[in-house]
């Protein structure tokens, strides 16, 4: 949930700035198939580990995660800078490296009564909510749209205190509650998808045309962790 912290800066600018990238989603749109592409690669590798060698999974999970934070610092300032063939093979690795961290989830899901069919309704569910999320956030008014990013600013960072806390209270073996984890799953799945909406309405406002890897690079990390909430809810929905 690393988009978050773009949200303030990008409320910043755009009270000050008319649209500036007319294009630029036009033009990261490719680049955030290609993400989701990558990742599905990088699921599939930490799926075969976890097949044929699960003992190590867990040390590279942690490992891909920490070098997942770093590419992303590291990538969103190159890009943010315009510098496009340097920062395009640090988010493709980067994709990649978030497929492999989702893979336990994927593997847990695949285990449970929502299987494969699952999976595709998180993936379709994504491709709907682009759909809707264009034509609203494409059409939003200045006012609605702060309000919107304001709001969905607010809830993601929330979330993101609560998702760490599940994180680390796991760690020490913990388990969270069936209500407790359908309920944050389903309030993930609420704000991600308005999300969507707010990325139509400020990246055109904050990113220029030549900057359309910051604008893919945020597009992509609301549907990836869109995806990641719907498998959630789906699997606490159907917990055994």
């Amino acid at each position: 949930m690393a988009n978050t912290s773009n949200f303030r800066r990008a409320m910043q600018e755009a009270k000050t700035k008319p649209l500036v990238g007319p294009n630029v989603i036009a033009n990261a749109l490719p680049f955030v198939g290609g993400g989701l592409v990558l990742t599905a690669v990088g699921t599939f590798g930490g799926l075969k580990v976890l097949e044929t060698n699960p003992g190590i999974f867990f040390t590279t999970f942690i490992v891909a995660i920490i070098l997942e934070l770093v590419l992303f610092f590291v990538a969103q300032g190159i890009a943010a800078k315009g510098n496009n063939s340097v920062a395009l093979p640090l988010l493709a690795t980067y994709s990649l490296l978030t497929g492999y961290t989702l893979s336990g989830l994927v593997n847990n899901v695949l285990n449970t009564n929502v299987g494969i069919q699952g999976i595709g309704f998180a993936a379709l569910g994504c491709g709907v909510t682009f759909v809707i999320a264009r034509q609203i956030g494409s059409n939003l008014s200045d006012e609605d749209g702060m309000a919107l990013t304001k709001t969905v600013q607010l809830g993601i960072m929330a979330l993101l205190v609560v998702v760490l806390g599940q994180f680390v209270f796991a760690l020490f073996g913990g388990q969270t509650p069936n209500f407790l984890e359908i309920a944050i799953s389903g309030i993930g799945v609420f704000l991600f998808a308005g999300s969507a909406v707010v990325d139509f309405y400020i990246l055109p406002r904050v990113y220029r045309d030549d900057q359309y890897l910051s604008a893919a690079l945020s597009m992509y990390l609301t549907y990836v962790n869109l995806f990641i909430f719907i498998l959630r809810l789906l699997g606490a929905l159907n917990r055994r």
